[in-house]
């Protein structure tokens, strides 16, 4: 029989980023969205994130609770503060400083 520190051990990790992502469907845009948030989690949160797609044209009034005005749009719920990020997510360091994963740089152009 496992011990309490096995068990514990054994348990996955507590996921410590929290992100929705708002879809229409599986458009080739939804999709490639989906992908690049998924490479980005994995090259840089460590496994210790997790993805609620939620599918606009299956539940539209979802879209209400998180103010969703355009998509694709991933909302980061934890860590907070609440963070929006609109379109299919490929410009990875645009991504990576909307998520507060890296720090703005100096004159870097357009607010995310």
């Amino acid at each position: 029989m496992p011990t309490t520190s096995q068990r514990a051990a054994a348990k996955p990790p507590i996921a410590r980023w929290e992100l929705k992502l708002y879809v229409a469907g599986q458009t080739a845009k939804s999709l490639q969205a989906f992908a690049n948030l998924k490479r980005i989690c994995e090259d840089h949160l460590s496994g210790e994130y997790h993805i609620e797609i939620i599918d606009l044209l299956k539940n539209p009034q979802l879209a209400k609770g998180d103010q969703i005005l355009a998509l694709p749009t991933v909302v980061r719920k934890l860590p907070e503060p609440v963070r929006r990020i609109i379109g299919d997510l490929s410009n990875t360091e645009r991504v990576l400083v909307g998520l507060d994963l890296r720090p703005r740089q100096p004159g870097a152009g357009a607010s995310v």
